[in-house]
């Protein structure tokens, strides 16, 4: 399927291991670090119409970033490949100046990395924006573009209840923006705006059949600095249609390790 098209379903699964606090790393850290991004490989014409309707549509997710976490624009053209979509999603706990800040900064550098590009895709921590020439509205896509998890050390039994704690409380809570916890071990998943209930809860299903699987019995990666370990799962290229983002931490005594 091509890229533009049908690149259409993202899930996120980001592991932080921290050894100093219950608080998940991640949701205290910068909302504009880069996680991924991503274009399609066609190109517009510079000055053409189709760029023109790219502007005002990047112009009016960054204007409505600041009074909501959601949108999505569809800006059209007088002929059909003038036509250009996108959305974002700010991460559910963000206040709207955050959102607003992250939103902005996330098209800024969407502009660098896919310039002269008919589709593109930037994730940071905080929040997500997408652009296509092609609608990708309720298409899903979960074929695996990117994986990174932590090399596996064994089973830990005690590490392997309290993550499955956690991701079984989030397949049960309803709602597109999800919190939970068990011992150690915090979670938070969120779909993006656009998706149906039904939708959502097959993506977290997905997500966390292809989490067990793929990085079951995975220990921290220990290149990531400060003290906190990260492994992730990408699914899907260009995610118009869900984004799920997964946080769990650890302590030390979960693992038994140093964290060295």
């Amino acid at each position: 399927m091509g890229r533009t098209a049908s690149s259409s379903l993202l899930l996120t699964f980001t592991f932080i291991v921290s050894f100093s606090s219950l608080t998940c790393p991640s949701l205290s850290a910068s909302t504009d670090a880069f996680v991924f991004g991503g274009c399609t490989p066609q190109k517009y014409v510079q000055d053409s119409p189709f760029e023109s309707n790219l502007n005002s549509l990047l112009t009016s997710l960054v204007n409505s970033a600041t009074y909501s976490s959601y949108n999505n624009y569809t800006i059209m053209g007088s002929s059909p490949q003038d036509l250009v979509y996108g959305l974002y999603q700010c991460r559910g706990d963000l206040s709207m100046p955050d959102c607003a800040t992250c939103v902005a900064r996330a098209v800024s550098q969407l502009g660098v990395l896919c310039a002269q590009t008919c589709g593109g895709a930037l994730q940071l921590q905080g929040c997500y924006v997408k652009y296509d020439n092609t609608t990708f509205l309720g298409v899903e896509d979960k074929s695996v573009v990117l994986k990174k998890c932590g090399p596996s050390v064994g089973y830990d039994t005690d590490a392997m209840n309290l993550r499955d704690a956690v991701l079984g409380g989030l397949a049960r809570t309803g709602g597109a923006y999800r919190v939970g916890g068990s011992g150690d071990v915090q979670g938070v998943a969120q779909c993006i705006g656009d998706l149906s209930t039904g939708e959502c809860q097959d993506c977290l299903s997905e997500a966390i059949m292809r989490l067990k699987s793929d990085c079951g019995t995975a220990d921290y990666d220990k290149s990531t600095s400060e003290g906190e370990k990260t492994f992730a799962i990408i699914i899907g290229l260009l995610a118009g249609v869900a984004l799920l983002i997964i946080f769990l931490s650890f302590l030390r005594k979960v693992f038994g390790g140093n964290g060295k």
